[in-house]
């Protein structure tokens, strides 16, 4: 059986998707961008900013699931610019500290001009 997660501390999907999706022991997020939960709009200028807001959605996805951060088993990173590579990496590190599988990959444009997407594979 599948279990939808929704919670109004991240924010709401902006297509036909869910925050994320529990099947069985496993959480599925989807990717978040660096949006208020409360206004949709982005949130910070700098991949340094955004990177912060990006993690504090999935933070709330993961506690609205019954997991966090120490239970991610992979990652996958989307970086609107290779050269915030270094910078993200600081604010994923203060986040994600149990060294999960990752993919990061650049892409040539996130939704609503975001720098960055993460998502999550973590286990409940």
């Amino acid at each position: 059986m599948l279990n939808k997660i929704s919670t109004e501390k991240a924010p709401k999907a902006i297509g036909p998707y869910s925050q994320a999706i529990v099947a069985g022991n496993m959480l599925y997020t989807s990717g978040q961008i660096p949006l208020d939960p409360t206004s949709g709009e982005i949130v910070g200028k700098d991949i340094t900013e955004q990177a912060e807001q990006v993690m504090k959605n999935l933070s709330a996805v993961l506690e609205a699931a019954g997991s966090s951060f120490d239970n991610v088993v992979k990652t996958t990173c989307f970086l609107a610019d290779m050269g915030d590579f270094a910078a993200f990496n600081a604010v994923y590190a203060k986040y994600i500290t149990s060294a999960p599988a990752r993919s990061c990959v650049a892409v040539k444009a996130l939704p609503k001009g975001a720098l960055v997407e993460v998502e999550v594979i973590a286990v409940i």
